[in-house]
């Protein structure tokens, strides 16, 4: 069994969003299938970090030599227990599985009620028949709006051309995170990224638009559009990061989401 995540404080913001109001008609609603941040991203770089267990039982974080800027999915496994839990479940469950399995197993634990799905506030895809999997049970699901961020390009790329087959389907919108040891493969394929930025003007001179609740990156619309994303989550004191952050909050920039929801699963 695998347990789906209600939305949180920033992907609630997609109820708002007029172009997506057709997924969430009636009581049709947002939802999140979350992984262990880290463990389960295989060409994370810039923002590797890992929530690690020691012999004591107690989770510290644990940033890779690339890291420029901290996972903030990985900061709120080291503090929440039901968010580790459930991640560390997830992730568990389904590395283990074959392609056929983890097809069946998103397919019966699918919420009912779901219009929306992000794959992965925590987590990415850890293999291709993971991937390939999600993209079987969005193409079964075609009143369900499916989107992602992922580093794993080369499953991205698999899927386009799977025995000649481009078995993505159109409502499973994805978009590349720059930062991983595969973004040589954005340019070339002429992918749309989303770009994490430390500041307001370092996306203006990008040319890129700031999404700050994820309408861009779910918005099938935009599926071509690259886009910025504010720094936001705990960050390594002293680090660039870090001082972006008290920039940030000294001039009011919106970059962080309240925590009152850590983790609800169905």
């Amino acid at each position: 069994m695998i347990r789906f995540s209600k939305a949180n404080a920033k992907i609630e913001g997609l109820y708002a969003n007029e172009e997506l109001a057709q997924y969430l008609t009636g009581k049709r609603k947002v939802y999140s299938l979350d992984l262990l941040s880290g463990w389960s991203c295989p060409f994370a770089k810039e923002c590797r970090s890992r929530a690690v267990v020691g012999a004591d039982g107690r989770r510290t974080i644990k940033d890779g030599s690339d890291t420029l800027f901290r996972c903030f999915s990985a900061s709120q496994e080291v503090q929440y227990n039901d968010v580790y839990n459930l991640r560390n479940s997830n992730f568990q469950t389904l590395r283990h599985l074959s392609h056929d399995d983890m097809y069946d197993t998103i397919s019966n634990n699918l919420p009912n009620d779901a219009g929306i799905i992000r794959v992965h506030v925590g987590g990415d895809f850890f293999n291709l028949d993971y991937m390939r999997a999600w993209a079987r049970v969005a193409a079964d699901n075609p009143n369900t709006l499916f989107y992602a961020y992922t580093k794993s390009i080369r499953y991205w790329l698999a899927l386009q051309d799977y025995n000649g087959v481009n078995i993505i389907p159109d409502n499973f919108i994805l978009t590349a995170s720059r930062g991983g040891y595969e973004d040589h493969f954005i340019s070339q394929h002429n992918l749309r990224e989303a770009v994490v930025v430390f500041s307001e003007s370092q996306a203006a001179e990008l040319g890129l638009e700031i999404d700050h609740d994820d309408s861009h990156a779910a918005r099938p619309s935009m599926k071509n559009t690259s886009f910025a994303l504010l720094v936001h989550g705990t960050q390594p004191k002293g680090s660039d990061a870090a001082e972006a952050l008290k920039i940030l909050k000294r001039d009011n920039v919106k970059h962080s989401y309240s925590k009152k929801r850590k983790v609800k699963s169905v």
